[in-house]
């Protein structure tokens, strides 16, 4: 009997990634595993059993410092994807990595690998997917079957076809298997968490685009449409940003006692445009016309109704302001407003069955409660918003929360609220045993910014996952240059074509900076003495309890 116990403990353990191979404290030793076939006969395995629909493949070896075994592939209809295998000391694991914006692209994306040996050393097998379709434009909406393969179905068969090859390949499964996005791939993280909890033992999800039919329509609508003149020109340009920013700083970089360039929690920040009102004629950069402050009045505030109901979790933080530039305020008067091409290409080609007959724009879409009634079906199938997150837990999932406080895209007010209703749903208690979210000052959208933005997220994660090192603080560094802007959804870079040309202008030089950034709710605070820029110089603080649940339209659903 006692046998027989100590046996089921055993898999118990080994089941929730702590059995023999996991090691406490940090990443698990793991043995290296060689391939059992050829590189070339992966193209001849049948994974319809796995994935559920005709899968045509196709191998061959990529020589270089890191070799491995190149294997794309579709799955019925349309879904690409690639995986890499290495050639030798192959340690066991899997990382797929999350595609952004509305995907249509092939692009595995390994960020925010510092100090993770399995990644930098090339000892993970890697995978990704387009998701289902190519271009980042919507009119594969039109398919009812893109649709969902884009919504969920894309990444999980993905991680079910990598899977299938892993085990052709090397004789056996993954020790573990871990995903990590950012933006849309932040979604599509939270979505497998959600929906097939099976599928990964770590999960770290980046300012994730969780409420992805309110973030598409009624948030980047609004900013389109309040920073467009009845000449149909843009308002604010990125001049005034500078203005702006200056304020915020000016308005609220002192409150955590310390002014260093970046705010710690946005969240009690008030800024108010009419303050840098122009005396007389208007200077660029310096100040504001009434125009442009009543632009940035309704920027700050988010999109409402016409009686004043909020449409959205939350609006943009003060702090982001100079992060602004190239999502929704161009730099000329005529300069293209990114956030008008997001909404429109989701509400007139995702949102709704049939899709609009007349495309609606920023100027004419209805900020109205019946029209995000009208978005129900849509949220069903795209959200990533469900707090019962109890079946990815029970399984012994890990979960990383990740979000900057100076976002221009998402506000990091979603992933609080989500943070808040897991734990609504679950316990606070229970939540905080398998889900750690941070909230980085100063960070862009999944990079760059005024705030140090790089950090060992995948090492954490693997730690946690694997030698039960639950992660408490990330030492986070700025380089020597803020990041030059990254366009919407894509996380790590800009899109493989490129930006327009000027659309993200030269950012200003930085020096490094490292900080703690330590796990909701505590933050780092300076401790009076030693270097700004020295992580070593600041300790953790328990912040006020603060109610994260928002207040919207859309709360308890």
């Amino acid at each position: 009997m006692l046998r027989r116990l100590l046996w089921a403990f055993t898999m118990v353990a080994v089941w929730m990634g702590m059995g023999p191979a996991a090691q406490a404290g940090g990443v698990a030793n793991l043995a290296p595993v060689a391939p059992v076939m050829a590189c070339a006969s992966l193209a001849s395995i049948d994974l319809s059993g796995a994935t559920g629909a005709k899968t045509d493949l196709a191998a061959s070896e990529v020589t270089g410092a890191k070799p491995y075994c190149r294997v794309t592939g579709t799955i019925a209809p349309a879904i690409q994807f690639e995986v890499r295998l290495p050639l030798a000391g192959w340690t066991q694991r899997y990382l797929q990595t999350g595609c952004g914006g509305l995907c249509g692209n092939l692009r595995i994306d390994a960020g925010k690998a510092e100090s993770c040996t399995p990644v930098t050393d090339g000892s993970v097998v890697l995978a990704s997917t387009d998701m289902g379709h190519s271009g980042m434009g919507g009119a594969w909406g039109k398919s009812v079957q893109q649709r969902e393969d884009f919504a969920h179905r894309g990444v999980h068969l993905t991680a079910l076809a990598a899977k299938g090859l892993i085990r052709a390949f090397y004789g056996q499964a993954p020790r573990y298997a871990y995903f990590s996005g950012c933006s849309d791939g932040g979604r599509e993280a939270l979505m497998e968490a959600q929906r097939y909890p099976q599928d990964f033992d770590g999960i770290a999800a980046g300012a994730p685009a969780l409420n992805f039919t309110v973030q598409n329509s009624f948030h980047h609508g609004w900013l389109a449409k309040v920073n467009t003149g009845a000449d149909g020109k843009a308002i604010l340009l990125a001049d005034d940003t500078k203005a702006l920013h200056a304020l915020a700083l000016a308005s609220c970089d002192a409150m955590d006692g310390l002014a260093d360039g970046q705010i710690t929690d946005p969240r009690a920040c008030r800024v108010n445009p009419a303050q840098i009102l122009c005396k007389g004629a208007y200077e660029a950069g310096k100040c504001l016309t009434p125009a442009k402050a009543e632009a940035a009045r309704l920027i700050y505030q988010g999109a409402r109704t016409a009686d004043g109901k909020a449409l959205e979790v939350g609006p943009l933080m003060p702090g982001s302001e100079e992060e602004w530039v190239g999502v929704f305020v161009p730099r000329t008067p005529d300069g293209m407003i990114g956030s008008a091409m997001f909404a429109g290409d989701t509400i007139n080609h995702l949102l709704f069955t049939p899709n609009p007959a007349t495309p609606f724009t920023p100027q004419t879409f209805p900020f109205t409660e019946a029209m995000y009634r009208a978005e129900e079906p849509a949220r069903a199938l795209y959200s990533a918003d469900n707090p019962d997150l109890s079946a990815f837990n029970a399984r012994g999932g890990r979960l990383i929360l990740w979000h900057g406080w100076a976002d221009p895209h998402i506000s990091p007010l979603n992933t609080i609220d989500y943070y808040e209703r897991v734990g609504a749903k679950l316990g606070k208690a229970q939540r905080d045993g398998f889900i750690r979210m941070f909230l980085f000052p100063g960070m862009g959208h999944c990079s760059g910014g005024d705030g140090p933005s790089e950090f060992p997220l995948l090492a954490d994660l693997m730690a946690w996952v694997e030698g039960g090192d639950a992660p408490q603080a990330m030492i986070a560094h700025r380089a020597g240059q803020t990041g030059e802007g990254v366009p919407v959804g894509i996380s790590g870079g800009p899109k493989p074509e490129g930006p327009p040309p000027g659309m993200f202008p030269p950012r200003k030089l930085l020096p490094p900076r490292s900080r703690p950034v330590y796990a909701y709710p505590q933050v780092a605070v300076y401790k009076g003495a030693g270097p700004v820029d020295d992580a070593a110089s600041f300790a953790a603080k328990l912040t006020a309890p603060v109610n994260g649940i928002a207040a919207w339209i859309g709360a308890g659903r």
